[in-house]
């Protein structure tokens, strides 16, 4: 949702409306039940991104009829027209769901009046003081107020704090002079997407629901349980919430730890790498993580300080956590001074220096470049006053952004081109990279991944950060 310059809304003689009622009122247990089996239930899912399309598509494919909203009135033209914007998500797919009518994008917010379950995926990103921007789910929750009918569910997916459900969602809903439990329902189930994967799906993926009372749980887990493989109730919609942020921590303060004994093993001579790999063999008490030039993607680097947020509300310091994160956010830095360090071996300051940057998206083949490590190494190198490129194969150009605006295309790679560079840094280990042939021409390849490894010769051209 679009970023409001209020973090509420403040409302006069609309705080209490007149409870409206659809054409199609879903309120006792036995009608919704019939609409789920029957797939006469509509979903609208408000937010057309790296959660909410792969969502869409699981419920088309469970045979429900699915409403996209979005402000962005470019993403509804092109779903609209059968094409897709995200990679993984294929425009055949789109344009099959659209002919078949049982998928229509839309910007006009009066078209979730239509739908008898509205689920929320829309970002919940830090400030810069590291503290939640829940605006985003604020006006989502404005929105819905305005237009809720009785009978409706409505499902947070957004990663957040526990208690956003109850404390945040629940009172701005019931500003529209309907209850929950008894004209609405109300539940929290954290989206769990990992884009690129191919051993699981939105469909195969366990989905925890949490109810804000039992017959919102009971609705929301059948709803999912309809679409998805397997539907897991939990107690509450706080229980739901610290599931989600407690997957996250488990992931950030692992890599911490081993980007940590990254560094220090580098001092000792040892390669991190081939440590790993010989403590993997052990076939139980051990699960490997790998160091990189720092977090990506929209959960790991921003869903654990929603807890430390929140737990200094319980007078509770999260130290793993805030750790966890000093080490993390400083790997871009850490980087940079290894790339300088290669660089200075050659005689060559990293002013003036021409380095090119593989891979944007934050992890390895797909097209996601939120809060992408390389992001900020391109303007780290900048900052030091490097001639700075790209080259990503699944991203042509650099979106703008919330926070940064590179106004960069991706170069074309070819052995001329990479001879033209002082070094080249691998940001991101796309397969569709050729490492033995980037390393021969190369002058210089400062490698975060070790995409390098197997690489035969010449080996004396790669650094590993």
């Amino acid at each position: 949702m679009r970023k409001s310059s209020k973090s509420t809304r403040v409302h006069s003689e609309r705080d209490v409306r007149t409870p409206r009622r659809p054409a199609r009122s879903l309120l006792s247990d036995n009608t919704w039940r019939e609409a789920i089996d029957r797939r006469t239930a509509r979903v609208g899912i408000i937010g057309m991104g790296y959660v909410g399309l792969p969502l869409m598509r699981t419920f088309c494919a469970a045979g429900f009829s699915c409403l996209g909203f979005d402000i962005d009135e470019s993403k509804v033209e092109k779903l609209n027209a059968g094409r897709s914007y995200i990679k993984h998500i294929p425009s055949s797919l789109i344009k099959r769901v659209v002919a078949e009518g049982r998928f229509q994008a839309s910007t006009d917010p009066k078209s979730l009046q239509e739908c008898n379950a509205i689920l929320i995926c829309v970002p919940t990103p830090l400030t810069k003081m590291r503290d939640p921007d829940m605006s985003y789910v604020e006006n989502t929750a404005h929105l819905i107020a305005d237009h809720l009918q009785r009978g409706q569910l409505i499902v947070l997916e957004s990663t957040t704090y526990p208690g956003t459900t109850r404390e945040l969602l629940k009172p701005i809903l019931e500003s529209s002079g309907l209850h929950v439990g008894t004209d609405f329902f109300l539940a929290y189930s954290p989206e769990r997407e990992d884009p690129g994967r191919t051993d699981h799906t939105t469909e195969t993926i366990p989905k925890v629901v949490g109810g804000y009372e039992p017959r919102s749980l009971k609705i929301a887990a059948a709803l999912y349980g309809a679409a998805v493989r397997r539907a897991v109730p939990v107690s509450s919609c706080e229980v739901a919430e610290a599931a989600k942020i407690l997957e996250n921590v488990y992931r950030c303060v692992n890599i911490a730890l081993i980007n940590e004994l990254k560094i220090l093993f580098d001092k000792m001579g040892i390669d991190v790498w081939e440590v790993v790999k010989a403590a993997s063999t052990k076939p139980f008490g051990f699960q490997p993580f790998y160091p990189g030039p720092g977090l990506g993607g929209h959960c790991i680097p921003i869903d654990p300080f929603y807890l430390t947020w929140k737990a200094r509300q319980y007078g509770s310091s999260t130290r793993f956590i805030e750790l966890a994160g000093e080490i993390n956010t400083a790997m871009p830095e850490h980087v940079v001074n290894r790339l300088a360090e290669a660089l200075n071996e050659k005689k060559k300051s990293i002013k003036g220096s021409k380095v090119l940057v593989l891979g944007l998206a934050y992890k390895k083949d797909i097209d996601d470049i939120r809060e992408s490590p390389s992001i900020e190494l391109i303007e780290l190198l900048l900052t030091r006053g490097a001639s700075v490129d790209y080259n990503d194969p699944h991203v042509p150009r650099t979106p703008k952004q919330r926070e940064h605006n590179l106004g960069m295309t991706s170069k074309k790679l070819t052995a001329a081109a990479l001879r033209s560079y002082d070094c080249v840094l691998i940001a991101t280990d796309h397969t569709a990279y050729d490492y033995d042939w980037i390393v021969r021409h190369a002058k210089l390849v400062v490698d975060t991944r070790n995409a390098a490894a197997n690489v035969k010769s010449p080996r004396g051209k790669v650094v590993k950060a």
